[in-house]
């Protein structure tokens, strides 16, 4: 049964998706004083133990096979002896093995520097544990409410009420995507999503609804600041005078922060490791382990009637230079000093966040580069002035939007110590002289249920009861035109949908009319504004990269019929806001009856086989149309398949040089897709004769290399992949088939994972028959229809190559790649020095376009480090590979440890390696131009970077 207007469903359910622990409330809408009550989620509490808890703890535990009694993790509708459990024990628990432990998934769920798709958590699990994605991990909480609820309300499933789960208000698209998905895998199909500060202050209204009029007025500005255990949310309400009486309009959502709770266990776990080991570090399993432990020892310190103090327990590992078990003290103060001070300092109102990254990248979340929620809380209150309408006394416009009144909420803020904090803050920026001044405090009711109660009461809203929040968009979009300047065409924004558009609702823009190029490739830029909050649509404003950010564009191809000729069309665009948060574009033909829906290229941010465009190919030069089809049409002419073809092969390059006066090497990347697409036209071309596919091959390749930077190039790589079941067409040639590895190796960056499987798997099969004996010497290989045939030095280097450049690949493969290539270090040939390159790119500590979720182990790394120094010969593609294998990255969990690292860069030194080099492994840093192109393989297109 689903939920509408005619055929209501019995509850309302509410759940707060945390980071640190989730909330179920609900209301029974048929008893006969509805109200919103806790749901107390069953959940196990000890082997053989389970009880019913308000909060349930957001971590996810998978025990060994023999550690645990059959049936003791066992739930009353679960009886089938299961090995993963969630909730109380699964915190607790945990938090000694943190190797089998899920936490902060919800904090994954919003890091669009990896897949979140991808089977990545435990990060740094032990190797018997089923990793899961984040979406899984959120979908296993999701239903483990589910069914915890339908033990409970047996003849009322979850699955058949109305349920409303809480986000971040400054989750982007892509996570409000996921989240919906991952309810969906637990069955939880009909979900409204609410931002969590609205739902905070939905619950303060549902507290005072009787008399919620007297405590606010017209004018006031209430700020509602949200930091619980994964984020930092800030969110501004104003109160505005409607029909006699006062309404709520949300006006300004602040950035994504992931800044809370979370960062703190981390600074206390630092601040333990610098005072009681002077400098050296723990391993990362002791690490983990310590930061669980000062979580708790946080929530304990910091909670009321707290003890003086609390001991901390550091694992031991009985061989790391911290072999044995360590204990250690930390008192109250000690706490309140390091997460007061360090996250809420005094600081000034113009005092902007600084942007570089911080040393909490340690797990592999992007924590936020400052730690000092009062200068994002000031810059938050500063951008958003443009809002504000003046002081409510004086008329005065501000440098920064006062709030009159403000609303505490999470976790972080249990302690009144950093309560007080932010007041006294907020008084220190807005106190006159001769008047001090400090906002009203809203009174919130046990905070760690507030935001699922504050959904129970949203669902009563919705049901056209109690008092609404206007909210709708958070942040203004707008889409990139061109608009006549004085110097020619500029570009210019046209606002789309302004802040405020309600969810489910439309927004015309019929009075512009956009030509449409259709069977191409287009794109449209897009940009987003949380400051810009009062630009209207079908506005044409300046592109101000101080006020806005830009997007991910609109890219794709839109069809129309059988024909295959490019066409422009003129359109008129309908923008809506769907229901979930997101964009649909609509461009309908103007006097005709053909439309199409464009949507925002969000796959850039859920899949890292996908780059996110950034324009910097675009923007790194053009060649005049009369030129570029003077060189195409010389391509068109080499590859034609009929008696109009002239020219050859062989110098082909050598004339288009001539034409355009650039070398290859600096073609820009326009010009070298325009090549790419008479090239594929003319793929037939190709089976001339070996000499013309090796360069049909060669040049393919070159101009899509890396495979991504240049607006629609997935679409071009993809189109480049239907080649592949094609294969060599001249298959005995060597040099066509190391050009068909060229090929496949150059636009790697742009192959999907799946793809990059298709082409490893094959490979290596071949190279475990043909180099499976220490030594590496290459076994005899039947090829294609004709008798034996060996693998030719140069065809198996570039194999290498390619294998080396799939960064999407599994770690168990790249693994297996590094121990073949171990075997070739003593070897005489080419092969070597292409083993050792190999090696760097395998087990690079900073992927050059794949996700940290594929890098090898740094313990495997170490191994590899040992054999490279021990067996291979000095040389610079030796230093080179040591670099990009012992690179400091500041992530414990990543980074090889300190005394190999110290003696790789005393081995750097004592050969006389580049000064660079030595730094990067010392101090770490970003490769420059020259080793970008080392680590490629060849120089890359101008303007076109693979390493951030």
């Amino acid at each position: 049964m689903n939920c509408d207007q005619e055929n209501q469903c019995r509850y309302i359910v509410g759940i707060d998706l945390g980071t640190t622990n989730s909330a179920v409330s609900f209301v029974d809408t048929e008893s006969k004083n509805p109200k919103i009550e806790n749901f107390a989620v069953p959940q196990v509490t000890a082997p053989g133990e389970y009880a019913n808890k308000d909060l349930f703890p957001s971590s996810h535990y998978e025990a060994s096979e023999a550690e645990f009694n059959s049936g003791a993790l066992n739930l009353p509708w679960d009886q089938n002896n299961k090995r993963v459990v969630m909730g109380h024990f699964a915190r607790t628990h945990g938090a000694k093995v943190p190797g089998r432990l899920v936490v902060s998934a919800k904090s994954w769920l919003s890091h669009s520097g990896v897949d979140r798709t991808a089977a990545l958590l435990p990060w740094h699990a032990t190797e018997d544990v089923e990793k899961i994605s984040p979406v899984e991990a959120t979908a296993r909480l999701l239903s483990h409410i589910r069914q915890a609820w339908n033990y409970e309300h047996q003849k009322f499933p979850l699955e058949e009420q109305d349920v409303i789960i809480t986000v971040p208000a400054s989750f982007d698209e892509v996570a409000r995507e996921l989240t919906v998905k991952a309810a969906s895998d637990a069955k939880l199909n009909n979900i409204v999503l609410l931002e969590e500060p609205q739902a905070a202050f939905y619950s303060w209204i549902s507290q005072h609804i009787s008399d919620w009029h007297e405590r606010v007025n017209a004018g006031q500005k209430i700020l509602i600041c949200d930091i619980g255990g994964g984020t930092t949310d800030f969110t501004l309400i104003e109160v505005r005078p409607q029909d006699g009486d006062i309404s709520f309009h949300r006006v300004a959502v602040g950035d994504h922060l992931i800044l809370g709770g979370d960062n703190q266990d981390l600074a206390l776990a630092y601040h333990i490791e610098r005072n009681l080991l002077h400098g050296k570090k723990l391993t990362p399993r002791q690490f983990t382990s310590l930061v669980r432990s000062c979580q708790f020892a946080k929530e304990t310190l910091l909670s009321n009637n707290a003890p003086s103090q609390i001991t901390v327990n550091i694992a031991g590992t009985g061989t790391s230079l911290i072999g044995g078990a360590i204990q250690t003290t930390l008192t109250k103060e000690e706490v309140e000093d390091v997460l007061v001070e360090g996250f809420f300092p005094h600081v000034g109102l113009d005092e902007v966040p600084v942007s570089r990254q911080s040393g909490f990248q340690e797990f592999g979340l992007p924590y936020a580069a400052d730690a000092a929620v009062t200068r994002y809380l000031g810059s938050f209150l500063s951008s958003h002035a443009k809002a504000n309408t003046g002081d409510t006394e004086t008329g005065e416009n501000l440098e920064a939007i006062r709030p009159d009144i403000i609303l505490f909420n999470g976790g972080v803020f249990s302690s009144p110590l950093i309560q007080k904090r932010i007041l006294d803050v907020l008084g220190s920026w807005f106190s006159k002289q001769d008047q001090s001044w400090s906002p009203l405090v809203l009174s919130n009711q046990r905070p760690e249920l507030s935001v699922s109660r504050g959904a129970s009461y949203f669902g009563i809203v919705r049901r056209g009861l109690g008092v609404r929040i206007s909210a709708g968009l958070a942040r203004s979009y707008y889409i990139g035109v061109e608009t006549k300047a004085e110097d020619g065409v500029s570009l210019s924004a046209l606002c789309l949908a302004p802040a405020g558009l309600q969810e489910g609702k439309s927004v015309d823009l019929s009075s512009r009319t956009f030509n449409l190029l259709i069977r191409q490739p287009v794109e449209f830029p897009l940009y987003v504004s949380s400051i810009r909050t009062t630009d209207q649509p079908g506005e044409i404003v300046e592109i101000d990269p101080l006020q806005m950010h830009a997007l991910a564009p609109i890219r794709t191809v839109l069809r129309s019929g059988k024909s295959m000729e490019a066409k422009t069309v003129e359109v008129i665009v309908h923008v809506r806001l769907t229901e979930i948060g997101t964009l649909d574009l609509w461009c309908s033909e103007k006097g005709g009856n053909r439309s199409w829906r464009l949507q925002f290229d969000v796959r850039s941010a859920t899949r890292t086989d996908i780059a996110e465009h950034s324009g910097a190919g675009e923007a790194s030069g053009v060649i005049d149309i009369e030129t570029v089809n003077l060189c195409l049409n010389e391509v068109i002419s080499t590859f034609r398949t009929d008696s109009k073809r002239i020219g050859n092969a062989d110098d082909l390059i050598k004339r288009v040089e001539n034409i355009c006066a650039i070398e290859r090497s600096n073609w820009p990347p326009s010009f070298l897709r325009s090549l790419w697409e008479v090239l594929l036209e003319n793929e037939k071309g190709r089976g001339t004769d070996p000499r013309y596919e090796a360069r049909w091959l060669n040049m393919i390749g070159f101009s899509l290399r890396p495979g991504y930077g240049v607006a629609v190039d997935d679409w071009r790589v993809k189109q480049t992949w239907q080649i592949y079941r094609l294969g060599v067409l001249h298959g005995r040639n060597q040099a066509c088939r190391a050009e068909w590895w060229i090929l496949w190796r150059r636009i790697a960056g742009g192959l999907t994972s799946g793809q990059q499987r298709t082409l490893a798997q094959p490979l290596l099969s071949s190279l475990r028959s043909l180099f499976n004996d220490e030594k590496g010497a290459a076994r005899r290989k039947r090829r294609g229809k004709g008798g034996d045939e060996k693998y030719g030095v140069h065809e198996l280097s570039e194999i290498w190559r390619l294998l080396a450049s799939l960064e999407h690949l599994e770690v168990s493969m790249k693994k297996e790649l590094g121990d073949i290539a171990l075997r070739l270090l003593n070897r005489k040939d080419s092969l070597a020095s292409t083993a050792v390159w190999a090696l760097g790119r395998l087990g690079a500590r900073i992927p050059m376009y794949g996700n940290l979720n594929s890098l090898v182990d740094h313990d495997v790394v170490e191994k590899w480090i040992e054999k490279l120094i021990e067996n291979a010969k000095p040389a610079f593609d030796l230093y080179f590979t040591l670099m990009l294998l012992s690179r400091k990255t500041g992530d414990r969990y990543r980074d090889i440890g300190e005394e190999l690292r110290s003696r790789v860069a005393e081995f750097l030194v004592k050969n006389g390696a580049p000064q660079h080099y030595i730094s990067l492994v010392k101090d770490g840093g970003r490769l420059d131009e020259e080793e970008q192109n080392l680590a490629f393989g060849e120089q890359l297109p101008r303007g076109l970077k693979i390493v951030g």
